[in-house]
Formats: C-alpha cells, sequence, structure tokens
C-alpha cells in the first residue's frame, strides 16, 4: 500500500462504524444487500471530501480495493462478483414488515 494512503486507510479502519453510516445515509446499504465498487469507490471519496481532503481518483480508488479487502477479511462485505459484494452487517437489517397498528 502507498503510505501516502496508509494514513487514510488507518483513519478508515479505525471509524469504520462512522463510515459505514456515512455510506448508508448516502446509498441503499442494507444488510444483505448488493453494493458494488464504484459506489463504494466514490462514498470514500465524498467521505474525505466532507472532511475537507481531497483525494485524487486514483488515490481514492486504491484506498478503495484496500480497504474492501480489509472488510472481506472482517466478514463484512462478501465478494458476490468482479463489481461488487454482498453486504453482512446485521447491524444494517432493516424492519420486519407488518402492520404498525397491532
Amino acid at each position: 500500500m502507498e503510505k501516502s494512503i496508509s494514513k487514510y486507510f488507518d483513519q478508515l479502519k479505525n471509524d469504520q462504524i462512522i463510515f459505514l453510516n456515512f455510506l448508508k445515509a448516502k446509498f441503499p446499504l442494507f444488510h444483505n444487500s448488493n453494493f458494488f465498487f464504484r459506489d463504494f469507490h466514490y462514498g470514500i471519496k465524498r467521505y474525505f471530501e466532507k472532511k475537507g481532503i481531497f483525494l485524487s481518483y486514483q488515490k481514492s480508488e486504491e484506498l478503495a480495493k484496500e480497504l474492501a479487502l480489509y472488510f472481506e477479511s472482517q466478514g463484512i462485505f462478501i465478494r458476490s462478483n468482479d463489481i461488487g459484494w454482498k453486504i453482512n452487517y446485521p447491524e444494517f437489517s432493516t424492519q420486519v414488515p407488518g402492520d404498525p397498528f397491532k
């Protein structure tokens, strides 16, 4: 991993819950849903832009690849194909449908 992005990788790794909630607010991210690499890549880019840090397309893409591998090793991302994953994050489960007046 390039040294210039390792500090951003560590920051995302340490703030993973905050970052995942940021992604959930920006994208349709639910437990057992599909999530695509390009959405993940742009999510990382936007996350840092909100913090006033502007990463290049190339650096944010490299960071996305590294963080995706980390999330795969943690079981949060389950690779479904070359361009995406299934999200394994029970905290993002949707409510059970039903009659709200029962």
